[in-house]
């Protein structure tokens, strides 16, 4: 398995996003930030979060049957490391969406929970998998959060108000379903396979790498792997932070901040 990689933080910020591969595992962690208005039960940080669980899902996904149980042990793992000093199971505490591609023999599997992206061409056509359902929670507080004017006050106490609504409804039933200290979650995640034959190219993006398709519409699915192929993932995150400075009102491509962590993992199984 061939991989290139690129990663950049959002201007100002750590960057809570985390990519790790080998010769059969590629992993992509998009960590689950906090207002500054928001104090989380965790002594470690987000991007402690992100890169503890990933490191331990690629270790587990080596030797697991499936990438369910891969996640669901890394999960349990990560979550005892610092349940005796964290409030592990706060709706605030971290958490990470994600996406995972495997080879297992003449297989490809992958595992996508929250709004991560797998790009994936098979069988001359292009598919991209994510899970949409964080976006259907809350959906007056994010109205609301929208309205507001970009960079005020009142943006950044409803984009709070915003995080707490969607947190309480974090792992729940009719909520979303996110990488936290529940391993119930890695029974929620979408997953698949498809003959190692089959499949000609893939990447894994965090939404904010995902924004060159899903937000700004610079190209199709099938195009962004073209970018990826004929330029690399550090271009199409550059050409991500030129659109965003193209629109720092959010208004022409409405979103809820003008930059985010931004990851792609361009794969040759």
């Amino acid at each position: 398995m061939r991989v290139e990689a690129s990663s950049r933080g959002r201007p100002g910020r750590d960057n809570e996003d985390f990519a790790i591969w080998d010769d059969g595992v590629a992993v992509v962690l998009d960590g689950a930030g906090m207002p500054d208005a928001l104090h989380p039960p965790c002594i470690h940080g987000v991007s402690w979060f992100a890169k503890t669980l990933g490191t331990a899902l690629r270790s587990a996904a080596r030797d697991s049957e499936t990438l369910q149980g891969a996640l669901a042990s890394a999960i349990v793992h990560t979550a005892g490391l610092h349940r005796d000093t964290c409030a592990v199971d706060d709706p605030l505490s971290p958490s990470a969406t994600l996406a995972v591609l495997r080879l297992q023999g003449d297989v490809v599997e992958w595992l996508v929970l929250g709004d991560c992206t797998l790009a994936l061409e098979y069988a001359g056509s292009v598919e991209a998998i994510s899970d949409g359902r964080l976006a259907s929670v809350a959906t007056e507080e994010r109205a609301a959060m929208k309205a507001a004017p970009p960079g005020s006050a009142e943006r950044r106490q409803l984009h709070a108000r915003l995080v707490q609504a969607e947190r309480a409804l974090r792992n729940r039933p009719g909520g979303y379903w996110v990488a936290a200290a529940d391993p119930q979650a890695a029974g929620a995640a979408m997953h698949g396979s498809h003959p190692r034959e089959e499949v000609t190219r893939a990447a894994l993006l965090t939404d904010g790498a995902a924004r060159f398709t899903t937000t700004f519409a610079l190209t199709d699915w099938a195009g962004c792997l073209d970018v990826l192929e004929g330029q690399g993932p550090e271009q199409l995150i550059r050409r991500v932070r030129e659109a965003e400075l193209r629109d720092t009102t959010l208004t022409r491509w409405p979103r809820s901040k003008p930059h985010d962590d931004a990851t792609v993992l361009y794969i040759h199984p």
